[in-house]
């Protein structure tokens, strides 16, 4: 495989992965997918995804073991609140040369492919505006800047860990395990205040050995947002525009998906754009007041 797509999921997740495959399949149908399992429960998600969307799964499950194990080794129990979330490294050890992962709390309006372009210019990729809105919250305390750890032109390029892409390669086995266990033994480095895992450590391997980054918000002056948290985005055929630029995807990320969130109706439609909608508690026939089944008994 050459360009592709990851994703990282388990059953607990598989209503959030299938909107996802059916808002990516509508515009790219043939870009390979591959799933990295989060956990050993994924074997529904797994067979629903390869059955509908050709989803495959990540090939070398032991490596996938003995990586998580690794990591698990590495850091305090303490540290990571779900160490797990680290799997989307894996993504660098997988099948496709050039990748882009993808968080299933994330649907997509426009052809995958035209994103994975960018990597003919950059070994890695994102396209968010954290830099400019959170700036190093959620990714890095003050330590980072007072110890000189980074530049101050590097950490503009903090970034969001849900929707990012790069070449394989760039980081070694070896070089990550390394870059893990510097991270570990400098907790003072990292904000973990919001619950965040994955972020602030792939901010660090990232920024320490990838030079060669590119934020398309920086490149394309005219990106729209993506936030899910942002109420402006209108819908038209269901795609969401900010004004009048067709959003490339957009990211719950921290906001409620719940029935009654943000853009929920939107996200029900690509849900069950292959699989029939199941009828809701509003809409399913109310059982008889108890005042009635008593009348009915005396009657009867």
């Amino acid at each position: 495989m050459n360009r592709g797509i990851y994703i990282v999921a388990n059953d607990k997740v598989a209503e959030n992965a299938i909107a996802l495959l059916s808002s990516l399949r509508l515009h790219d149908p043939e870009i390979p997918v591959v799933l990295i399992p989060f956990n050993d429960d994924y074997q529904t998600v797994a067979s629903t995804l390869a059955e509908l969307y050709q989803v495959t799964c990540f090939p070398d499950l032991a490596f996938l073991e003995v990586f998580t194990q690794t990591i698990s080794e590495i850091f305090p129990r303490d540290f990571l609140a779900l160490p797990n979330k680290m799997r989307k490294l894996a993504a660098w050890f997988g099948p496709l040369e050039d990748f882009l992962y993808i968080d299933t709390d994330i649907l997509v309006f426009e052809p995958i492919s035209k994103t994975l372009d960018y990597l003919l210019q950059a070994d890695f990729i994102c396209c968010d505006f954290h830099h400019k809105g959170r700036g190093l919250k959620d990714v890095f305390s003050s330590t980072i800047q007072a110890q000189g750890i980074f530049s101050e032109d590097d950490l503009t390029d903090v970034f969001n860990s849900g929707f990012w892409g790069a070449k394989k390669g760039t980081i070694s086995l070896e070089q990550m395990y390394e870059l893990l266990r510097e991270c570990a033994q400098h907790r003072e480095y990292f904000d973990f205040s919001s619950g965040t895992t994955d972020q602030p450590i792939m901010n660090f391997l990232v920024l320490k050995s990838i030079a060669k980054r590119l934020n398309i918000t920086n490149t394309n002056p005219h990106e729209p947002g993506s936030w899910a948290g942002s109420s402006h985005f209108r819908e038209e055929n269901h795609i969401l525009y900010d004004g009048d630029r067709p959003l490339r995807y957009l990211h719950w990320a921290g906001t409620p998906m719940r029935a009654g969130g943000p853009y929920r109706s939107l996200w029900e439609y690509y849900r069950y754009l292959k699989q029939p909608r199941p009828i809701s508690v509003s809409e399913a026939t109310p059982n008889a007041p108890i005042w009635k089944k008593v009348i009915k008994l005396i009657k009867s």
